[in-house]
């Protein structure tokens, strides 16, 4: 009988109540200071990170290689056979591939490790679906080989503020920067097949680019059926009227409102950030 568990980090932004439903382990970033460090989402909020964006602009930096052993462990002793584990893209962070070492020290779990291409909502879809499938009961090759399925259902949009912190951070991608923030360029973000940010689209302005996000949702929704998210970072009032608008639309089965990005996702693309994910329905 296989026992299967779900692995994910931080930035998936899944809610305590998703996350205990479906008995999903979370691996934290960390949130790093000068003179201090902070788990991400356990001892420190987001709005704590936004708040003191004007005195200093922390780092960030994966989970720990001894968090990973330490949940690998605990799995073991649970009695887990099986764990699939989706993080947080590859071309945003190095998770990936120290789940994959650690995973290889314990051959007792056959894991299978897989590259959201993702953040935020994004990332947590997937992850969510993959848990609805152990639920069903599905067997751990059954879960794997629906994936690439899945994976190619769910689609991420989001605006910021500015993009100087993308830039800072150096998860810009190929959205481009300085000469369109002095014009006043509001690029819509997405995510690539590698897991790259790059513009879907741009307008002038802040207004502008929240209507253009409502444009896109009300193309994609035009053809077919979604279940969609809703997340921030630090935008909670533009957020809602962008949410409101769209929840009612016909072709929306279900809508979640995810609050607001985790700490670490917060501090790479600084406040304003309103996105949305959509989840095609099979």
């Amino acid at each position: 009988m296989q026992k299967i568990a779900i692995i994910t980090d931080t930035t998936c932004d899944l809610s305590m109540e998703t996350i205990e439903k479906y008995n999903i382990h979370v691996l934290c970033f960390r949130i790093i200071y000068k003179d201090r460090e902070y788990l991400d989402k356990v001892e420190i909020t987001s709005q704590e990170v936004y708040d003191n964006l004007k005195n200093e602009i922390p780092g960030s930096s994966m989970p720990a290689l001894q968090d990973m052993e330490d949940l690998y462990d605990r799995l073991e002793k649970e009695g887990y056979t099986h764990a699939i584990a989706v993080t947080l893209s590859t071309g945003l962070s190095g998770i990936y591939n120290g789940l994959s070492l650690v995973s290889e020290n314990h051959p007792n779990i056959k894991s299978f490790i897989c590259d959201s291409k993702s953040i935020s909502l994004g990332e947590g879809a997937l992850v969510e679906e993959c848990a609805k499938l152990v639920v069903e009961g599905k067997t751990f090759e059954e879960i794997i080989q629906a994936i690439p399925s899945i994976q190619k259902r769910i689609h991420l949009f989001f605006v910021v503020g500015t993009l100087e912190y993308l830039k800072k951070g150096g998860r810009i991608g190929k959205v481009s920067g300085t000469i369109g923030e002095l014009l006043n360029i509001k690029p819509i973000i997405s995510v690539d097949d590698d897991g790259k940010y790059f513009t879907y689209d741009k307008v002038r302005g802040r207004k502008q680019s929240l209507n253009k996000l409502m444009e896109i949702a009300e193309g994609i929704l035009s053809e077919k059926k979604y279940k969609i998210y809703m997340m921030h970072g630090d935008g909670e009032e533009d957020a809602k009227k962008v949410f409101d608008k769209i929840k009612i639309h016909p072709n929306v089965v279900s809508s979640e409102f995810g609050g607001c990005i985790s700490p670490v996702s917060g501090v790479h693309s600084g406040p304003g950030l309103v996105g949305l994910v959509f989840v095609e329905e099979p």
